[in-house]
């Protein structure tokens, strides 16, 4: 037997570090919809428009944990279980960075009308 026997990972094992994962990603999604909506709300509330910009941030913080994990699950399937759970921590934490940028870009009410 010529060449390098390669080792995956077991489903089981890929299947509960991802989906762990995913509970983080899915809090995040789940956060900046409620966050999107509260504040939709309470300008309109108020008789105030939010400006493009704003709802482009918004609506981002909603399309970046999705896109984060897709991206990390892509990249770290097929390459063993710590290189899946680096992968998706690193998108976590990337998703995170964006949140901490978004929650100061709307903290300032010149940016959001």
């Amino acid at each position: 037997m010529s060449g390098t026997a390669t080792r995956t990972a077991p489903g089981w094992a890929v299947g509960v570090v991802t989906g762990i994962f995913a509970l983080f990603y899915a809090y995040a999604v789940w956060s900046a919809v409620i966050y999107l909506v509260t504040l939709s709300q309470t300008t309109a509330a108020q008789g105030i428009a939010l400006s493009v910009t704003a709802w482009i941030v918004l609506v981002l913080a909603v399309l970046v944990p999705i896109a984060a994990f897709a991206i990390a699950f892509a990249i770290g399937r097929g390459r063993g279980i710590g290189w899946l759970a680096a992968a998706l921590f690193t998108g976590l934490a990337l998703t995170a960075v964006f949140w901490l940028d978004m929650q100061a870009f709307t903290s300032n009410p010149s940016n959001l009308f």
